[in-house]
């Protein structure tokens, strides 16, 4: 065996243990370079605290430390440009930087990795470069929920059909309905808050499993970087992946709920129901049916939920069965986390793009809710009202539908005496009961649907979002 050093042969960074080359499909295999490189903002700013806390410790001159910094600067720059050649056989973002760094300053560049592993390291640059994300995240959602207020708010008054089963059930406004979006978005967020908690610790310093003889000060390294605290047992940080699972699973979630508002979009432009139509923008045509618009944005956006799930239940099958501590499994958590980060973080960019653009179309929401006795409850409860026992009334109202279905009209319709003859507790006050307008201002209480609660949930949902 050759006794030249990795960087003089161009052999790996660990290679003296070895008697032959790692074979070219090997290296294919186990390099994640081609997809890890994109931490290499997170990989230079954690390397630069690291080596400021050796500096500062006595552990490297401090003129190294000053060459590092200036040779991170010019690696930095490179990257930037496009000018870094990223190498396959430096296997991940972690030693080419590093190479890179050696060749531009020397033997200041070797003495960068005292104290810590790549096990520590990349565990590090994942959670910083998942707080970058998670901070992105948090004003996309903000966004998305300010154009869904917006929305709302020209529509509180606007009567829609609220369903259950996708049959008609009561009125609602569309304003009040989209609210109910807004909120699962204000879950979302804190969702994702949440689980920064846990993100935002710091691994460095645990090294390969155990720890490290040098004397590090990983406090200092945590405030420089930013960290809440420490991760405190050195195998688990190293080899925990909990945080990319929880967020993989808050994204889930959030995906679940833009799924379930595609849906809805993709029903209420569908030409059978009219409610709303989507611009042009956000649509395509056919290839063979000019007459075509496809509301191809949500279509797509409820396909993506199943991706977004799919790298969740990947992250937790690679976890479930490895032993303490760090593994080369781990190096598949990136690629599924990488993705479920940019699928969401495109698709609420889109989303609150695109609901801004969403035109209403009120007379087909009215003429739905003359479908359906959507104002039948309201009758109930007059009834239960004037004394009667809510399971009679449920049944008197039950026969009026009943026979308003036969006559082919809505409730509203029927004379004072047909509604009499399924109870003498009906009177000419019943009218106000029957209209939309009268049932959606009866529920007027905090998460009401009457417009009024409706402009107030909105006042306040904005007050949150300054």
């Amino acid at each position: 065996m050759s006794d030249r050093s990795p960087e003089s042969s161009g052999a790996k960074a660990w290679s003296g243990r070895f008697s032959e080359p790692v074979s070219d499909l090997v290296k294919r295999y186990t390099a994640s370079v081609f997809f890890d490189r994109r931490m290499w903002r997170q990989d230079i700013r954690g390397s630069l605290a690291h080596a400021k806390m050796l500096a500062r410790q006595g552990i490297i001159p401090q003129a190294d430390f000053a060459a590092i910094e200036g040779g991170m600067a010019q690696v930095a720059g490179e990257i930037e440009r496009g000018e870094f050649n990223w190498n396959l056989d430096d296997e991940d973002v972690h030693l080419n930087i590093e190479k890179r760094l050696t060749a531009l300053i020397g033997d200041a560049g070797k003495r960068l990795h005292t104290g810590r592993s790549r096990n520590d390291q990349v565990a590090t640059d994942i959670r910083l470069w998942l707080r970058d994300q998670l901070d992105a995240l948090d004003g996309l959602l903000a966004d998305y929920q300010r154009a869904l207020l917006a929305l709302a708010e020209q529509h509180a008054a606007t009567p829609l059909p609220g369903f259950t089963h996708l049959q008609v059930a009561q009125p609602v406004t569309f304003g009040h309905h989209l609210l109910a979006y807004v909120e699962m978005a204000r879950r979302d967020r804190e969702r994702f808050a949440d689980c920064r908690k846990r993100v935002n610790r710091l691994p460095l310093g645990a090294a390969a499993l155990a720890g490290t003889t040098f004397p590090i000060d990983r406090a200092f390294v945590a405030q420089e970087l930013g960290f809440d605290g420490v991760c405190e047992n050195s195998l688990d940080a190293v080899s925990d992946r909990d945080f990319a699972i929880e967020f993989c699973a808050a994204a889930s979630l959030t995906m679940v709920h833009i799924s379930r508002f595609s849906e809805e979009l993709i029903l209420w432009m569908s030409p059978r129901v009219g409610f709303i139509d989507i611009a042009d923008r956000f649509c395509t045509g056919s290839s063979i049916m000019p007459q075509k618009k496809n509301p191809d944005v949500p279509e797509l956006a409820r396909g993506k939920s199943g991706r977004v799930f799919g790298h969740l239940m990947g992250l937790l099958t690679l976890m479930k069965g490895q032993p303490l501590a760090y593994n080369k499994d781990n190096q598949e958590d990136k690629e599924p986390l990488f993705d479920t980060a940019d699928t969401l973080i495109d698709t609420l960019r889109i989303f609150a793009d695109m609901v801004p653009g969403i035109r209403v179309k009120p007379e087909a929401m009215a003429a739905a809710l003359r479908q359906g006795y959507a104002t039948a409850t309201d009758l109930a409860d007059y009834l239960v009202k004037k004394g009667l026992p809510f399971r009679d009334a449920h049944e008197a109202v039950a026969r009026a539908v009943r026979a308003a279905e036969q006559k082919g009209c809505d409730l509203a319709d029927l004379s004072l005496a047909e509604l009499q003859a399924f109870s003498p507790l009906i009177a000419a006050d019943v009218s106000g009961v029957l209209t939309v307008a009268g049932s959606l201002a009866a529920r007027d209480h905090v998460g009401g649907t009457a417009p009024n609660q409706v402009g107030a949930a909105i006042a306040r949902l904005r007050a949150t979002l300054q």
